[in-house]
């Protein structure tokens, strides 16, 4: 497969687009459609035949044309046109005039009965064409062929001849890539040019491969924009396995090599060949469950059936070849403890706001003796708001912690520096709160220390556990009950958390995909953003420490129900980030929803490449028109059909100038 689309790739910068005969001068690209009568740095107005028309099976809407400059002995230059709709020719309201009269007589329009003379239908027979401008072919020094975004000079527009590219020249164009033919070796097939929704002519002629470099997607956005059925994922799972592609070449095996201790590896995460050094790593969220388990609609082509040996499974729940994305909050506590922030961060209240600021990090020098008596102290108050809240403990699972004779005479004898069950160490801080205002240990402590026995974390945690704001009193808030939302996500087996497996898979090239098919709303945004900021955070570690960062890249379906809303400003959100600064992490973000209204302007404004397959209303092709030159095709976008055209997409990648009408391959064979 690869042999083949090398070959043919070759042959596309082997083709040359200012071909003409020697003798009668016209040219071999292509068939003439017609002339310029207006032309500038932005547009090109054509004047064409209907007998043009027909030689040249159709000018679709969208079409790319080639005008070239003939006033010169030799033709170096050529200009790329896109055809966008029709437009009138100074001529028009005359030819109107004619008909109009010619109708009125109710003569025959057609067949050899017409009463039209030949020089009458053949005025008929002109119209216009508005084309955008898209940039320029040129030839260099070398002799070699160029391509060029703009336009830097244009002449009179009687001296150009425009063609309809035949089908080895339109390969040509639709595949020129900064600024040359694309021929990486890691190339791949995306798919074939598509003009139209109306595919008579176009079925009568050879189809144009479309070819995509994976390094247009490593460590780059990409959006996959269109309504439910549309072939968004289908085209996702192209990019998978390109990635898996680009992964299997890798130059290094391993992230973790005695080579990657040099700085000179952190420089490039690409060889000159355009090769990752070190394995992919991909993620997919995967709120439909359609990666992660066969369907009916992929026939055999899940992502999970295709890559079994570079797939590692996860789920919300227990399932057979799922591991089970849940923490053991009595062992990884800061882990635990993210999850809990994460669903109590929209709560206001001030005792909430004071449980969620306290600090659990472990002390970083293990002989401050007085910093380590005060965390396992917040420890195992913490554990206790756990265990009170119903979180099952471990087997034989106890607590230690050092507690002053007093306070310990105080709770009926209980001695926690012995080790004590979360039972009785609930007894002990419980009794501690109750009498922490009357207690002569307490009061004596203040006096003599300078400061109160329990700091503003452990307090935190004491209102949390006992319900009460202030120690006199009865309970008088939630406390601890806000926890009981999550105990689900809580094992008492688990001693290593799944997110820092997940960083280590991924690390290694793996393929993950964490299955959200059967989580509620709440649960899916909590997952995918502790995930999100566990790999950003340590990839961040690894690039402030000089250290390479492999390639890993984010896939979200149903983007709209994770990331942040068109009008959130906040660029502290862990997928505004990876927007934002993921590139220098080398962390890729591809998404693919069908509300593009919807999605943060931040990410937008960062997203490189572009799969826009059909819409249906206006509200999002608003916002699908301020983006490079998809103005042109907004109003197709609407009118096409979701049914008809699945993987008709409109498509613009990071190193192409401009965007190429695809119908993209079926996953996986093409």
């Amino acid at each position: 497969m690869e042999t083949s689309i090398a070959t043919a790739i070759k042959k596309l910068a082997s083709t040359d687009i200012f071909k003409r005969d020697s003798k009668t001068g016209e040219w071999q690209t292509g068939l003439f459609v017609g002339r310029p009568f207006a032309l500038d740095y932005d547009r090109a107005f054509l004047l064409v035949a209907d007998a043009w028309k027909q030689r040249a099976k159709g000018i679709p809407q969208g079409a790319f044309l080639l005008a070239y400059y003939e006033n010169e002995d030799e033709v170096s230059e050529a200009l790329l046109l896109r055809v966008l709709r029709p437009t009138k020719l100074p001529t028009d309201s005359d030819v109107i005039s004619s008909m109009i009269e010619y109708y009125k007589d109710n003569l025959k329009t057609s067949g050899i009965d017409t009463q039209l003379d030949s020089f009458t239908r053949y005025q008929f027979s002109f119209s216009g064409i508005d084309c955008r401008t898209l940039g320029t072919f040129y030839h260099t020094k070398d002799g070699k062929v160029r391509f060029g975004a703009d336009i830097e000079n244009y002449y009179s527009a009687h001296n150009y001849s425009v063609i309809k590219p035949n089908h080895d020249v339109l390969g040509t164009i639709v595949n020129f890539r900064d600024g040359e033919v694309t021929g990486k070796p890691t190339d791949i097939q995306i798919g074939k040019v598509r003009y139209s929704s109306s595919a008579r002519f176009q079925e009568q002629e050879s189809s144009v491969s479309v070819y995509v470099s994976p390094q247009d997607f490593l460590g780059k956005r990409t959006a996959l924009f269109g309504m439910t059925r549309t072939g968004k994922s289908n085209t996702v799972k192209k990019i998978i396995q390109a990635s898996v592609q680009m992964s299997s070449k890798a130059t290094n095996k391993s992230l973790y090599s005695s080579s990657t201790n040099s700085l000179e590896t952190n420089l490039e995460a690409l060889t000159k060949d355009g090769i990752p050094k070190y394995p992919v790593g991909q993620i997919i969220f995967d709120i439909n469950g359609e990666y992660a388990n066969a369907n009916l609609q992929d026939e055999g082509t899940a992502i999970f059936d295709l890559y079994r040996e570079h797939v590692t499974r996860y789920s919300v729940v227990q399932k057979v070849g799922f591991k089970v994305m849940k923490v053991n909050f009595y062992h990884d506590i800061v882990s635990g403890f993210e999850l809990v922030k994460s669903q109590l961060a929209e709560d206001t209240s001030d005792y909430v706001k004071s449980f969620l600021s306290i600090d659990l990090e472990e002390p970083e020098d293990p002989t401050d003796i007085s910093a380590q008596t005060r965390y396992k102290r917040k420890v195992a108050a913490y554990c206790c708001c756990l265990f009170s809240a119903g979180f099952r403990t471990p087997d034989k699972f106890s607590i230690t912690f050092e507690g002053a004779k007093e306070l310990n005479d105080l709770c009926a004898g209980i001695d926690p520096s012995k080790g004590i069950s979360l039972q009785q160490a609930t007894n002990w801080f419980s009794t501690v709160w109750d009498n922490y205002t009357s207690s002569d240990f307490i009061t004596k402590y203040q006096k003599t220390k300078g400061r109160e026995w329990a700091d503003e974390d452990l307090k935190a945690l004491l209102v949390m556990l006992t319900r009460k704001t202030k120690p006199t009193g009865s309970a008088n808030v939630s406390g601890f009950r806000k926890l009981r939302s999550i105990a689900d996500l809580h094992t008492e087996t688990a001693d290593k958390s799944f997110k820092k497996e997940i960083v280590e898979e991924l690390r290694n090239g793996k393929i993950i995909i964490v299955d959200l098919s059967q989580g509620d709303p709440t649960i899916q945004n909590l997952y995918s953003e502790n995930i999100c900021r566990q790999i950003f955070v340590e990839s961040m570690g690894r690039f402030v420490e000089a250290k390479p960062n492999n390639f890993i890249q984010f896939y979200f379906e149903e983007a709209h129900n994770l990331f942040p809303k068109k009008d959130d400003q906040d660029l502290s959100q862990i997928y505004n980030r990876i927007a934002k600064e993921g590139a220098k992490l080398n962390l890729g973000l591809i998404y693919a929803t069908q509300e593009v209204s919807s999605i943060s302007s931040n990410i937008l404004k960062n997203t490189q490449n572009w799969f826009i397959a059909h819409l249906n209303n206006e509200d999002e092709t608003k916002e699908i028109k301020k983006y490079y030159d998809f103005v042109d095709f907004t109003d197709s976008l609407v009118r096409f059909s979701a049914t008809n055209d699945k993987g008709f997409v409109r498509m613009k990648t990071y190193s192409n100038p401009f965007v190429v009408p695809v119908q993209v391959d079926r996953f996986p064979n093409g």
